[in-house]
């Protein structure tokens, strides 16, 4: 396999290590439309930082004060009161730097979880095939909010509490130089397993956003096949699978709780010890009652920030964990893209040319082998064939789902390859045998949720096609909901309301997939009628296994493993006697 391939599958799966420098790089690069925010907000956590770590020194004149042989009252009034304000002027502060932080934060996020979904739309179908959409939904919905809670409070957490540390280890330094630096060796222990338990939480935290990425991908496929799931009675089946799974994140969870339930009592019996050895060594010193209440709070200070930047190590290796995995997506390269000279095109007169074509979706397995046609500006040509012939291959190249290996591929004498592809499948209206509609309503539905669209414009394409003769005898009309996958409505309809949207956005070239197939014969009807209009638009190239349906077409290409063994009309290829007249006898037979 193609190394450079199997990178990008590797990128998919979220399993490239990016180093941490470049993770924080490329996440500041979304941090500097709003950085004068963050700087307000730095500078209000530093006042705000500054007037807290002041408020024990107020406590150490006050002790003072109180055991001193004469006790001044006015002194001790002036001091709380003065506590009291800057109480109230630092909740100020936290109020507006919350503010400011939360609306800097959800705009960065904003403009991540855009940019996210953005790349996804430009990725091409085969690279949709590695990913499974949940691992998708994942990434842009759980991953993006993890580095939400990274910009509107970890940040802000570890900034407030590392300066905290470094305050109220200056004062301690000015108050007792010698305790202070008796007091480094339980904080020194206290680092270092900080450091350690960092790097242990860091391993549990990427292999849970992996297990919770494949739980996600489970869930989607299999409430997306719930009917079969339930015509096959495979729901224990089904739930042992996802047993396993979901005891497999339980278990790796658990092991980051373990982590954590040891660590934070550690630090706990750390600092009890700590306070001790300050008592001990404060008196042993001769420092004052004051000195010792200063010491004793500034301890507290000092111990309470390092534990919280332990929890908030949590969320940071969950941030970074997520913005890995989101950096190795948007690091994977659309497999097909415009080339740098690639030019708009208008509208095409639809002449479609296939000049020795080869394609294989994987390696040197060829769906297609040397395959060469030409079909005339508004001329239907069918594509015919056993399952895996590769008609419908020819289909989605046509709209460069996918690059071919050799060959060329031309409309109207130009090789779509330098044709800008939003151009192309601007040109290109496609009506496929599985019609996906989208939750929303009949018109939004048509328009695809196109506001510039004008409702007569709908109403007129769902005419053109038949559709309106369903959907005006609907309660709701055009109005009407479509609820998920537009389940409320049959086969058939769904269909009409592909070929409305189809021809409402006035294609010069059509591509029909078995788009008459599972059809009733009532609809069949309607559809008939529709596509005898729709063949006046432009070039029509169409799929149909109902050879019936495609009597009437100017050309016919019979396929059989990748190769063109035939081409002519109906009544050519019947007067060959080959194997579209064997196929043609063998429907015939069977009706």
């Amino acid at each position: 396999m193609d190394p450079e391939f199997f990178d990008e599958k590797e990128k998919l799966k979220g399993d490239v290590k990016i180093p941490t420098a470049q993770l924080l790089r490329r996440t500041l690069a979304y941090v500097r439309p709003e950085l004068g925010g963050f700087i307000l907000a730095g500078l209000l956590i530093l006042v705000n930082v500054g007037l807290d770590v002041i408020m024990p020194y107020f406590m150490k004149s006050i002790t003072d004060n109180l055991i001193s042989d004469s006790i001044d009252l006015r002194y001790i009034i002036t001091l709380a009161v003065l506590s009291m304000v800057i109480a109230v002027v630092n909740n100020a502060f936290l109020y507006v730097e919350s503010v400011i932080l939360q609306k800097s934060g959800q705009s960065i996020i904003l403009s991540l979880r855009t940019d996210v979904f953005s790349h996804i739309e430009e990725m091409s179908q085969n690279q949709f095939t590695e990913m499974p959409v949940g691992s998708l939904v994942t990434r842009v919905t759980n991953y993006t909010q993890s580095m939400s809670d990274l910009f509107t409070n970890v940040i802000v957490s570890v900034i407030r509490n590392v300066v905290t540390v470094v305050g109220v280890m200056a004062i301690m330094m000015f108050i007792s130089p010698v305790l202070s630096l008796i007091l480094l060796i339980p904080m020194t222990v206290i680092f270092v397993s900080s450091l350690i338990f960092r790097k242990y939480i860091s391993k549990v935290f990427k292999k849970e956003r992996k297990m919770l990425s494949d739980l996600n991908a489970f869930l989607n496929e299999n409430l997306s096949g719930m009917k079969i799931t339930q015509i096959f009675n495979r729901q224990e089946g089904k739930l042992c699978e996802f047993d396993g799974k979901n005891e497999a994140l339980r278990r790796q969870r658990f092991a980051g709780i373990m982590g954590f339930g040891l660590y934070r009592p550690f630090v706990t019996f750390v600092y009890i010890s700590a306070v001790a050895l300050m008592f001990r060594a404060g008196v042993g010193l001769g420092l004052g009652g004051g000195e010792i209440v200063a010491f004793y709070l500034y301890l507290g200070k000092f111990f309470n920030p390092i534990q919280q930047l332990a929890d908030q190590l949590n969320n940071v290796e969950k941030a970074l964990s997520a913005s890995e995995r989101l950096f190795n997506l948007m690091d994977v390269m659309p497999e097909v893209r415009d080339r740098p000279d690639a030019v708009d095109i208008d509208s095409f007169e639809g002449r479609i040319e296939f000049r020795n074509v080869w394609f294989a979706y994987e390696g040197e397995n060829w769906i297609l082998k040397d395959v060469s046609f030409t079909v005339e500006p508004r001329q239907t040509c069918a594509f015919v064939g056993a399952t895996g012939a590769g008609k419908t291959t020819i289909l989605s190249l046509i709209v460069r789902n996918y690059e071919i290996q050799k060959g060329q591929i031309l409309i109207d004498g130009m090789d779509i390859s330098g044709i800008k592809i939003k151009s192309l499948r601007r040109a290109v209206g496609q009506m496929l045998q599985d019609v996906f509609l989208f939750s929303g309503t009949v018109k939004t539905n048509v328009s695809l949720n196109d506001d510039s669209v004008p409702d007569e414009d709908i109403i007129e394409a769902c005419r053109y096609v038949n559709a309106s003769s369903f959907i005006e005898k609907l309660p709701g009309g055009y109005e009407e909901e479509v609820i998920e996958r537009g389940e409320n409505f049959s086969q058939g309809q769904r269909q009409l309301l592909s070929f409305a949207r189809t021809v409402l956005h006035r294609p010069q070239i059509l591509i029909l997939d078995e788009a008459t197939a599972n059809i009733d014969t009532e609809t069949e009807v309607l559809i008939q009628e529709s596509l005898e209009k729709i063949r006046s638009i432009g070039t029509m190239l169409v799929v149909a296994h109902r050879l019936s349906t495609i009597q009437h077409a100017d050309r016919i290409i019979v396929l059989q493993n990748g190769e063109i063994i035939e081409q002519g009309n109906h009544q050519e290829l019947l007067a060959n006697r080959g194997y579209y007249w064997k196929l043609y006898r063998l429907q015939f037979e069977n009706t």
